[in-house]
C-alpha cells in the first residue's frame, strides 16, 4: 500500500489553504476525510500494480522484496485487500461530496488504466501520473466547496500542480534512465536521454513561470497577499534546483524517494509551506 508515498496525496489540501478555510473547522475535517480517501485509493491501486506486475518484480533485484512478490502476502488476500480498499475509499468520497466521488473514481480508472497498460508507453506514462495530481486537487476543491462559498478548481493551481507533476516523473524516468539504462524496461528504454532533459527543463521553466504568475494575479480573496506572495518563487526556485541535484545520484534510489528524505529539500518545502500560510492568513487590508 506504500504509506510513505501518501504524502502525495496532501495535494488534496492545496485548495484548503488557498480558499482561505485552513481555519475553518468543518471544512478543514472535509478536506482531511478526501486525503484519507484517496490514501486509501491509492494504496488499492498500488496493490493492483503489485499483483499486475508480480511475475515481472519477483525477477528484479529489488522489487523481489515487496511483499506480494516475496510472497510475504499472498496473492487472493492481495486481491481482497484492493476490493476492499476501493469500496471504502469510494464510499467515503461520494458521502464528502458527489463531485468527490467522481474525481475519485477517474483517479481510480486511470490508474488501472495505466497499471494494465499505459504505463508501456513512453510519455504517456508520465502524464498519466500527472493527470493524478490534477485529479486530487479538483478532489480537493470541490470537498471544500459549501453553498455559502463555493470554490472553483483555479485554472493556476491546476497548471502548476500538472507542470510540477510532469517535471518530477519526467525527472525521475532521467534517472531510472541512467541508472538502470542496459537493463531497462521497454518503455523505458523508449525515452531518448536528450530529449528527457529538454522536456524535464520545459517542465521546469512552465512550472516557475505558472506559480509566479500566479502570485502576482492571485483570485480575489488573496489580493491583500500579492505583494508578497512572489517571494515564495524563490523556494519553489530551491527546492526544483535541489531535486535535480537528486537526480544525478546513482545509487539507484529513485529521486522522488530520496527527496523525502532529503533534509534541504524538506526544510525548503515546509519554509515554503510556513511563508505561504504566514502572508495568505496574517495579511489584513489596511486603511
Amino acid at each position: 500500500m506504500r504509506p510513505k508515498q501518501w504524502v502525495k496525496n496532501l495535494f488534496v489540501l492545496a485548495p484548503v489553504v488557498f480558499a482561505k478555510n485552513l481555519f475553518h473547522e468543518p471544512v478543514l475535517l472535509r478536506a482531511l476525510a478526501a486525503v484519507a480517501a484517496f490514501s486509501m485509493l491509492s494504496g488499492a491501486v498500488y496493490t493492483i500494480n503489485d499483483l499486475v506486475d508480480v511475475e515481472e518484480d519477483r525477477r528484479h533485484p529489488t522489487k523481489r522484496l515487496r511483499p506480494v512478490a516475496s510472497g510475504d502476502v499472498s496473492i487472493p488476500v492481495a486481491r481482497v485487500a484492493s476490493v476492499v480498499l476501493i469500496v471504502l475509499a469510494l464510499a467515503a468520497a461520494f458521502a464528502i461530496d458527489p463531485a468527490v466521488g467522481v474525481a475519485a473514481a477517474s483517479y481510480l480508472a486511470l490508474n488501472l488504466a495505466y497499471s494494465l497498460r499505459l504505463k508501456q508507453v513512453a510519455y504517456l506514462d508520465v502524464a498519466c501520473i500527472a493527470a493524478g495530481f490534477v485529479l486530487r486537487v479538483v478532489a480537493g476543491s470541490y470537498a471544500v466547496s459549501t453553498p455559502a462559498q463555493p470554490v472553483h478548481p483555479s485554472l493556476y493551481l491546476l497548471m502548476s500542480t500538472g507542470f510540477l507533476a510532469l517535471f518530477l516523473g519526467f525527472g525521475k524516468r532521467a534517472h531510472e534512465l541512467e541508472v538502470h539504462e542496459a537493463k531497462a524496461r521497454s518503455s523505458l528504454r523508449a525515452y531518448s536521454p536528450v530529449a528527457l532533459r529538454a522536456v524535464l527543463w520545459t517542465f521546469a521553466l512552465l512550472t516557475v513561470g505558472v506559480y509566479l504568475a500566479w502570485t502576482l494575479d492571485p483570485p480575489p480573496q488573496l489580493v491583500f497577499a500579492r505583494r508578497y506572495l512572489w517571494i515564495t518563487t524563490a523556494f519553489v526556485l530551491v527546492a526544483m534546483t535541489r531535486f535535480v541535484k537528486l537526480l544525478r545520484s546513482r545509487d539507484g534510489e529513485s529521486p522522488t524517494d530520496a527527496m523525502l528524505r532529503d533534509v534541504p529539500f524538506v526544510v525548503t518545502v515546509l519554509g515554503w509551506a510556513v511563508l505561504v500560510v504566514t502572508i495568505i492568513y496574517q495579511l489584513r487590508p489596511t486603511g
